[in-house]
């Protein structure tokens, strides 16, 4: 048996337009000045008090920016202006994977488990995955934690368990714990970074990358 586990913001979906819109509502709500687009995208997968507080510093009112900023992505997913659609090919790798019997799916992800159970349920992905782990109940990337709670809830080990990402976060967190590195080129932090953080791999597509995980499985 294999595991293969996904991010989400950045690799499955691509999220971006409400992450930024969620967090310039989370600064105005406490009269800050919103971050750049990049300087918001450059903190996607961190989890959320961490990513507030790489944009401010400890004297602002993070946990107030917090409740303002989940309370703005919970509207905006109701709002048809935003929304947070799969990557191209995404639905189809997951699909191609899930059919493979010696393969079992997860995700790793600094969203919300309600946030990450809401995506599912909007694709039609509800069960496919086999272990979700969130910052609800993990520490953000790249501490290897949610990669330690993944391999202790399916059994599986280190040796072949493989984490596809799109930051450099990912990278860290998979190399902290000792698993393969992917990395995929469509999200929010760049080749290099990607490269340096630990990817042993990088993707443009999803149909190259499930066509390279379906020729090591199969091959």
């Amino acid at each position: 048996m294999r595991l293969i586990l996904f991010d989400c913001d950045g690799t499955l979906v691509d999220s971006q337009h409400m992450i930024v819109a969620a967090m310039e509502r989370a600064f105005t709500a406490v009269n800050l000045q919103p971050p750049s687009r990049e300087r918001t995208l450059s903190i996607v997968g961190r989890s959320l008090h961490e990513a507030m507080a790489d944009l401010t510093d400890a004297e602002h009112p993070i946990e107030d920016m917090v409740a303002a900023y989940r309370k703005s992505f919970f509207e905006l997913r109701g709002n048809p202006d935003y929304h947070e659609p799969l990557y191209d090919g995404a639905k189809d790798c997951i699909e191609a994977l899930a059919a493979q019997d010696d393969v079992l799916l997860g995700i790793a992800t600094g969203k919300s488990r309600r946030g990450v159970d809401a995506l599912l349920e909007l694709h039609d992905l509800q069960d496919r995955f086999v272990t979700i782990q969130t910052s609800d109940n993990s520490p953000s990337k790249p501490n290897p934690a949610m990669i330690h709670q993944a391999l202790n809830e399916t059994g599986l080990d280190a040796s072949v368990t493989t984490l596809i990402g799109d930051t450099s976060f990912d990278m860290q967190m998979a190399r902290n714990a000792s698993i393969t590195a992917l990395g995929v080129t469509w999200g929010y932090h760049d080749q290099p970074a990607l490269k340096q953080a630990g990817a042993s791999h990088l993707f443009d597509s999803f149909p190259d990358l499930r066509n390279f995980l379906l020729t090591g499985l199969n091959g």
